[in-house]
């Protein structure tokens, strides 16, 4: 299976998933034109490395900020890990907000209480 790496621009966030070891990375900012566009080969990538992940899958989020758009897709996003978690591989969200972000923050906690996967949020100085 063929790794996903897409480089960040002004309005999108650079992806790096790799099926080898497991870590998927989300970092920068989401506002993309079209969100469903963007995410559509993440939703896939996820899809297909379902099939046959590795033990162990963390998911880093490390976002300065996203739209509205991307927090549905994102959501998404975490919800199919959500269904292949358990089974084949155990998933770990590892969501990362600068300190006195309390948007980035809350908005982390709100993933956490939709989606029932081990989801940590970390605070950090700058991402």
């Amino acid at each position: 299976m063929e790794n996903l790496h897409l480089e960040g621009s002004a309005k999108t966030p650079s992806i790096h998933f790799d099926a080898i070891s497991g870590k998927l990375e989300l970092k920068g900012r989401s506002i993309p034109e079209n969100s469903v566009e963007f995410y559509k080969p993440l939703n896939d990538w996820i899809d297909a490395y379902g099939k046959e992940p590795i033990a162990e899958t963390s998911v880093d989020v490390k976002l300065e900020y996203f739209n509205t758009s991307s927090s549905k897709c994102i959501l998404d996003l975490f919800k199919k890990l959500e269904a292949i978690s358990g089974s084949k591989t155990n998933v770990t969200v590892n969501w990362y907000f600068e300190e006195d972000d309390e948007d980035m923050e809350e908005a982390g906690q709100d993933y956490q209480a939709i989606i029932s996967l081990p989801f940590k949020i970390i605070e950090v100085e700058e991402i």
